[in-house]
């Protein structure tokens, strides 16, 4: 396994820049961008071998790996008594618990806090 490995490459459409864009979280800032979305991988991963190439040369650690992580499925957010109210008063209202009604809006990507009224009438 190379060391580039270690690190999740992204390249996507972007469709404010009209252009795939290829970047690397956690390794660079930026990245790269084109019209030809293999081309586009294949430069990132270039430019990957690149910033590893100067971590080495510059005798710097590299930052932990992104690529093959391991995800225990929990996180912990913290968030304001408002907002911890009106998420729970939304589960209830649906019936579910707070976790469920959490990852249901995660997963949906739709705004929760704010955009509807709650049983009590308040936004």
């Amino acid at each position: 396994m190379k060391t580039s490995d270690r690190y999740l490459k992204i390249v996507e459409w972007s469709g404010e820049d009209s252009c795939y864009v290829g970047t690397c979280p956690g390794l660079m800032l930026g990245g790269v961008h084109g019209n030809d979305e293999a081309k586009v991988y294949a430069e990132l991963c270039q430019v990957v071998k690149e910033w590893i190439a100067i971590h080495e040369q510059d005798s710097t650690p590299l930052p932990p790996a992104t690529a093959g992580r391991d995800y225990s499925g929990k996180f912990v957010v913290r968030l304001g008594k408002d907002l911890h109210r009106e998420l729970a008063i939304l589960a209830l209202s649906e019936g579910v618990s707070l976790n469920s009604y959490c990852a249901k809006v995660l997963r949906e990507g739709r705004p929760a806090y704010g955009s509807r009224k709650t049983p009590s009438g308040k936004r």
